[in-house]
């Protein structure tokens, strides 16, 4: 369980693939999965399919992808959330700020 990166062959997108619980103890693997990745355009799909649990930690490491992304004019997109997590991001109003799909 953790944090799995998979990248591109032209390494533009960035899977960050989260299993189990996402909360403060994946901060250091989730952070290097995306801080050398600055490519202008990138897009990051954080996948939640197998995501068990997330807190308020997990939410703040979304926060600063976004900003890293951001920052490098890319993108960050949601995918598949189970519905305990959909519900996590819709109550953080997370549907505002990213594209969840």
């Amino acid at each position: 369980m953790g944090v799995n990166t998979q990248f591109s062959g032209d390494k533009k997108t960035v899977t960050i693939k989260i299993d189990g619980r996402f909360d403060f103890s994946n901060q250091k693997e989730f952070r290097e999965a995306y801080r050398n990745n600055s490519m202008s355009g990138q897009i990051f799909h954080v996948e939640l399919a197998r995501t068990e649990y997330m807190d308020s930690s997990a939410l703040g490491m979304l926060l600063l992808l976004k900003e890293h992304a951001d920052n490098c004019n890319g993108t960050v997109i949601l995918k598949q959330p189970s519905e305990s997590i959909k519900k996590i991001l819709d109550m953080a109003n997370f549907n505002r700020q990213f594209e969840i799909t």
